[in-house]
């Protein structure tokens, strides 16, 4: 229908503690991870993410509360929206708010919408957190054409933004041990700008969708959800395959 859809969800917390994971070391040295360790906070990670084309916008913090998730939503997604084709003027103001109604069908947590509303543009994919039903942030949301959609209680894993953090932390956090809060951001920022540079489309198939394509296709899930792509996402070779890349090189 000509509609952007985007994913939010704020990921965490991620402790200062050993984490477990391949590593990279010297045959027969064994990389060991000490068993105490001082706790010296956490960090979270900021999510909105794109599943059409796999795009991420993500950013490390020491926490989420309202006052730091809601602005850097307005400005993530004030730049998303800039990026957008100029949404058609509808003169039929019925046939606008009906537009805007169709999503809330079927869902438990229904909006009161604005009698008067712009042209619908993007749906916002997100939980139900508290922070998420503020009626500063949702009447903004729908003065720029934003549909929130409420997934359902226990059902997070309807939110693709869930799949793309767990990949994310994996890939930043895995086999390291990051002792302060700004060790974890770096980590996950410096991840988040590698996942940009070769997203990674993802595509919606439940189980019974995922029933009908086995016998002629072959997916690949993707963090534990719904959420699958045709291409595999690359992972980092094991010590193994490191082992015999290297003996295939030398003979």
């Amino acid at each position: 229908m000509g509609l952007a859809v985007w994913t939010e969800d704020e990921a965490g917390p991620y402790p200062t503690r050993p984490n477990p994971g391949q590593s990279w070391v010297e045959q027969g040295q064994a990389k060991h991870q000490p068993h105490e360790y001082v706790r010296n906070g956490t960090a979270k990670l900021l999510t909105l993410f794109c599943p059409r084309n796999g795009e991420l916008h993500a950013k490390g913090v020491t926490a989420a509360p309202n006052a730091v998730l809601h602005p850097w939503l307005q400005q993530e997604l004030t730049a998303i929206l800039k990026q957008l084709p100029q949404p058609s003027t509808l003169t039929d103001d019925v046939g606008n708010h009906a537009a805007w109604e169709m999503w809330q069908e079927g869902l438990k947590r229904h909006i009161t919408l604005p009698a008067t509303l712009p042209s619908l543009r993007m749906l916002l994919v997100w939980d139900n957190l508290q922070g998420h039903l503020t009626p500063a942030l949702v009447l903004w949301l729908f003065a720029r054409g934003v549909m929130p959609l409420y997934t359902p209680l226990s059902g997070s894993w309807l939110n693709m933004a869930e799949s793309i953090q767990r990949i994310i932390g994996n890939r930043a956090l895995a086999g390291q041990y990051p002792q302060t809060q700004r060790q974890i951001i770096d980590a996950l920022d410096s991840t988040v700008k590698g996942w940009n540079q070769n997203p990674t489309p993802f595509q919606w198939g439940g189980k019974r969708y995922a029933r009908r394509l086995r016998s002629r296709q072959r997916r690949h899930a993707l963090g534990g959800s719904g959420a699958c792509t045709r291409t595999q996402v690359h992972r980092r070779p094991s010590a193994l395959q490191e082992c015999l890349f290297s003996c295939q090189v030398t003979h």
